[in-house]
C-alpha cells in the first residue's frame, strides 16, 4: 500500500475503535441511548453535508430512496440505540469484542439470501469457530447476571442487523458515489431517530464529559472516517481495508482499560481470540490480494458508515457498520 493508504488505515482504525468509549461515557453520564444515538448521526450528517451536496444527495434518493432506508434501519437507526443500551449494562471493551462477531452474522445471512456466497470449507470451519468465540464470552463472561445478558443480546443484535448491509449495498446501492450515498443514509436516519431523541431527552443538562463525548463520538468518529475510508478504498482496495475490522476491537479494548479501568473477563481473552480468527476465516481465510479495479459503493463504523466496493462487498466480508 501506498503512504497515502497506511495514514489512512492507522487514522480509520483508531477512529472506529473509539466509539464504544466514548458511548460509554455518555450513557454512564445518564445521557439515553436513543438521544446519543439521534446528535451522534445528526452531527455526522451536518458534517457530510458539506460534501454531498456536489456528490448528488437528491439523486441518489431518487429511484433509491426504499434501499436507502433499508441501509439506515439496519446500519445506523436500530444498530446505534442498541449499542448504546447495552453499554449501559457491559463494558466497552465486551462491547466491542461482540460487534467483531457481526462477519459472522454476514455468513450466516448468506446461507438463505445469498447462495453464490454459502460458506463452505475454511469458510464454514472459521464461521463454528467464530460462534464458539461468542458463546465463550456469553457463556464466561456474562452468564448469570441478567443485566449484562441483556446488554450482551442487544449487542450482539446491533451486530446482527449491521450484517444485513453488505446483502444491500452489494445488490442496490452499487456504484453510488460515498458521499451522496452516506449523505442521504445519514440524513434519513436523522428523521427516523428523532422521535426517540423527543421521547428520551436528557433528564437534566449533559455534563462537560457527555458533551464532548457526543461532539467527538459525531463528528470525529462518524463524519471524518466516512471520507478518509473513501482514500483507503481508493488507495488500497476494499480488499485490503477489510483488514480495519480486525483492528477496530484491540483498540476499543485498550482505551477501556486505560481510561475507564476495565478489566475483561477470564472469557475475553479466548472468546475475542476465537471470534477475530473465525470471522478472518469465514472472510476467506486469506490475506490481501492484490489491489484490484474499485468500483465504489457505500457502507458504514457501527458502528459505525463505511465505504466499499461492490466488487469485495460480499457477505463474507466485514459489517459496513460501525460502532
Amino acid at each position: 500500500m501506498s503512504a497515502r493508504a497506511w495514514v489512512a488505515f492507522a487514522v480509520v482504525s483508531v477512529l472506529w475503535g473509539i466509539p464504544y468509549l466514548l458511548i460509554k461515557v455518555a450513557v454512564d453520564e445518564g445521557v439515553p441511548p436513543g438521544f446519543v444515538a439521534w446528535v451522534r448521526v445528526v452531527l455526522a450528517a451536518a458534517a457530510l453535508l458539506v460534501f454531498a451536496p456536489r456528490a448528488g444527495v437528491l439523486s441518489v434518493l431518487r429511484g433509491r430512496a426504499r434501499w436507502v432506508g433499508v441501509f439506515a434501519l439496519s446500519e445506523i437507526v436500530v444498530p446505534f440505540p442498541l449499542i448504546a443500551i447495552g453499554e449501559q449494562h457491559v463494558s466497552s471493551s465486551l462491547t466491542a469484542i461482540l460487534i467483531a462477531a457481526a462477519p459472522l452474522f454476514v455468513a450466516l445471512l448468506a446461507l438463505r439470501f445469498d447462495a453464490s456466497e454459502r460458506v463452505r470449507g475454511r469458510r464454514l470451519a472459521g464461521l463454528v469457530i467464530g460462534l464458539g468465540g461468542v458463546v465463550a464470552l456469553m457463556g464466561v463472561d456474562v452468564a448469570g447476571r441478567a443485566a449484562e445478558l441483556f446488554g450482551a443480546v442487544a449487542i450482539l443484535t446491533a451486530a446482527l442487523f449491521y450484517a444485513t448491509g453488505p446483502m444491500v449495498l452489494k445488490r442496490h446501492l452499487s456504484g453510488v458515489d460515498p458521499r451522496a450515498s452516506m449523505g442521504a443514509t445519514l440524513i434519513l436516519a436523522s428523521l427516523l431517530l428523532s422521535p426517540a431523541a423527543v421521547l428520551t431527552p436528557p433528564a437534566t443538562m449533559p455534563t462537560p464529559p457527555a458533551i464532548a463525548a457526543l461532539l467527538v463520538l459525531g463528528l470525529l468518529c462518524t463524519a471524518a472516517p466516512l471520507v478518509l475510508y473513501t482514500v483507503l478504498i481508493a488507495e488500497a482496495g476494499a480488499g485490503r481495508a477489510v483488514l480495519i475490522t480486525y483492528v477496530n476491537p484491540v483498540v476499543a479494548v485498550a482505551l477501556g482499560m486505560m481510561i475507564l479501568g476495565e478489566r475483561p473477563g477470564v472469557g475475553a481473552i479466548p472468546g475475542s481470540l476465537l471470534i477475530l480468527v473465525g470471522s478472518w476465516l469465514s472472510g476467506g481465510g486469506r490475506l490481501p490480494s492484490r489491489r484490484r479495479p474499485v468500483r465504489r459503493a457505500v457502507a458504514p463504523e457501527a458502528g459505525g458508515g463505511r465505504t466499499t466496493d461492490a466488487l469485495d462487498a460480499t457477505p463474507g466480508g466485514p459489517s459496513p457498520g460501525g460502532p
